[in-house]
């Protein structure tokens, strides 16, 4: 059944036929196990550690109540905002993921043509499989561009040009990976970096015939951007944890964001952050937005759940909040923007969804975010998002 857009109010039906097979992200990601090898599956869905970090941002959010609402009379739910001086139809966006066009062919050109069709942010990681310059096509003017730190000054400052060269308007720092996570799941599964087919990987690919035409089309994906800066630098494969950019890569500290805010003029963002000093930080030195999120459970086991760290930070600064980690539904976005956040992000949802669905996977998965939250909003008695923060229980 075809996609139809319904470009009013920024929805897609993906049709009955879809909604029938594949009404949640569960039903998505057991397709998509299916659909593309296990070293792929073992790269995206793992965290690190024994996992807990990753369990303790489910159960955070599931520890989020709502007070049910009755007599409301009819309930249209109105899900747009503002976000960081723009209109957006819904109150999420595509977060960057790192070897996008591992998990599924094409995926960055893919994401980015959703995002610009639906009027919302995708964002392109420096670690994505393409360059930015191959995406000035797709991205429309939804682009924002995150970036893992580069230490020399030249490469940073070429990063920026080309991405802004590029029509990303929003620049995403990351400063919650000061190191290389271990990710055991990942590394049993036997990904190495650069990624190359060993026998034993080339007997899952033999399993998975859409996705090996689509990657036998482009070749083998890579970490493009980085490639480009750090030739001569790898000296061999690299453990898939600790690829070509931690070569280039410094730990951020204040001096570097107040580099990077005086470089880059238009939003700039602070992603992985878990600290209300951090964000009373940022906001003094003229940072646009702070992004709470523990990297989906990726890089720390032992962090609480992102969701109990919304109040804290919302409550430590005036700043717009993006919150991401653990969202797997509507009602997640709802708990969060409930709890403080302005503006949900997610990864690995899509993600699924391109493994699940290939072409149509980010226009269903976006149907069901929608459907779910006007859903979710009915049975609260919430028309609006700023409605949301009232319906918490305790409140």
């Amino acid at each position: 059944m075809n996609l139809i857009e319904l470009p009013a109010d920024g929805r897609f039906c993906a049709g009955m036929d879809l909604q029938s097979r594949y009404p949640a992200l569960s039903d998505l990601k057991t397709r998509a196990r299916r659909r593309i090898p296990h070293f792929v599956w073992e790269y995206l869905d793992s965290a690190t550690g024994s996992e807990a970090g990753a369990a303790r941002n489910r159960a955070a959010l599931d520890a989020v109540l709502l007070r049910p609402a009755a007599l409301r009379g009819d309930v249209a739910p109105d899900l747009s905002c503002w976000f960081l001086g723009r209109q957006y139809p819904v109150p999420f966006g595509i977060a960057p993921l790192g070897m996008s066009g591992l998990i599924w062919p094409g995926a960055e050109r893919l994401l980015a043509s959703h995002g610009a069709q639906a009027g919302i942010p995708y964002g392109l990681s420096t670690v994505a499989t393409v360059v930015p310059e191959a995406l000035t096509g797709q991205i429309g003017d939804q682009g924002w561009f995150q970036m893992y730190p580069p230490k020399a000054p030249e490469v940073r400052d070429d990063m920026l040009a080309r991405a802004r060269a590029a029509g990303f308007h929003t620049l995403v720092l990351t400063v919650d990976i000061p190191a290389a996570s271990r990710r055991e799941r990942q590394i049993r599964g036997g990904l190495v970096q650069p990624p190359r087919l060993t026998p034993r990987l080339l007997a899952q690919v033999a399993r998975c015939p859409a996705w090996a035409m689509g990657i036998s089309a482009g070749g083998m994906p890579r970490m493009r951007l980085m490639d480009s800066y750090a030739a001569g630098l790898a000296k061999g494969p690299l453990p898939s944890t600790a690829h070509v950019g931690y070569l280039l890569r410094a730990a951020p500290d204040w001096e570097y964001v107040a580099a990077l805010r005086d470089l880059w003029d238009g939003p700039f963002i602070l992603k992985g952050v878990c600290e209300p000093e951090v964000a009373v930080r940022a906001e003094a030195v003229g940072v646009d937005g702070v992004w709470v999120s523990t990297h989906a459970g990726r890089q720390f086991d032992g962090a609480p759940g992102a969701a109990a760290l919304l109040p804290g930070i919302r409550a430590a600064t005036t700043l717009p909040i993006i919150f991401d980690s653990g969202v797997e539904g509507g009602l997640d976005v709802i708990r969060a923007l409930a709890l403080g956040a302005d503006f949900v992000m997610m990864g690995r949802a899509w993600h699924y969804a391109l493994g699940a669905l290939g072409a149509a996977g980010p226009a269903h998965w976006h149907d069901i975010l929608v459907q779910d939250m006007e859903s979710n909003m009915a049975q609260i008695g919430a028309r609006t998002l700023a409605e949301l923060p009232g319906r918490l229980i305790g409140e």
